[in-house]
């Protein structure tokens, strides 16, 4: 009867040790899934511009938080596969922006507007008769047209205002091809083509006359 009663005990034993090896595996095999690091993307150091400016555009201007579709409101990067399904805006899994687009291109164009010489304010400055760009971002994606080519496109329309009133619009597009295709690639191609159009947007800017009409 002991031996009976021992050699269950040991069947029971050895059937739990069992379910509870599979399931500490299965919960393993989860937790994998979900520790993937994610990486973060920004526009990396500012470095020289695109194209040199003999002189600041204009002594100083108001730049205005630039605005955009929702989508553009967080961290995801997104890419598009033109080549298959062009309207799908999808999101890279485990790469991320250090923050929402629409801060990163505010950001770099202020910099790159420092860089040209131009004293960069901000809305909450106390100042008058002073220029106010406005920025409206249409795209900013990984676009890609094959399973290897891609480019990171830029579009934004700028706004130039004297005061109240509009002096100037203008869209400005740009498409650098990305040197690898995946998250990287992309980060790297969008910071080029936001390097490019705020090299295209100083000298659209010069020689604007902000004196009261």
């Amino acid at each position: 009867m002991r031996t009976m009663l021992t050699t269950s005990l040991h069947r029971f034993l050895g059937a739990a040790g069992l379910a509870l090896a599979l399931g500490a595996t299965v919960a393993g095999c989860a937790s994998n899934k979900n520790t993937g690091a994610t990486t973060q993307f920004d526009f990396g150091p500012l470095g020289t511009p695109a194209a040199q400016v003999a002189q600041a555009p204009l002594a100083a201007i108001i730049v205005m938080d630039a605005t955009g579709s929702p989508t553009f409101e967080n961290e995801r990067m997104v890419y598009r596969l033109n080549y298959n399904d062009p309207l799908q805006a999808r999101t890279y899994a485990n790469s991320r922006w250090s923050a929402n687009p629409l801060l990163l291109v505010t950001q770099r164009l202020k910099s790159r507007l420092a860089q040209a010489g131009v004293k960069v304010l901000s809305a909450t400055d106390s100042s008058t008769n002073i220029p106010i760009l406005r920025i409206e971002i249409d795209d900013f994606s990984h676009a890609f047209s094959s399973t290897t080519a891609s480019e990171g496109q830029l579009m934004l329309r700028a706004s130039l205002f004297n005061g109240h009133t509009l002096h100037d619009q203008k869209t400005f597009t740009r498409a650098t091809a990305a040197t690898s295709a995946d998250a990287a690639g992309g980060a790297r191609a969008l910071a080029a083509s936001t390097d490019a159009v705020a090299a295209e947007l100083i000298a659209w800017m010069t020689g604007f006359d902000n004196r009261k009409r």
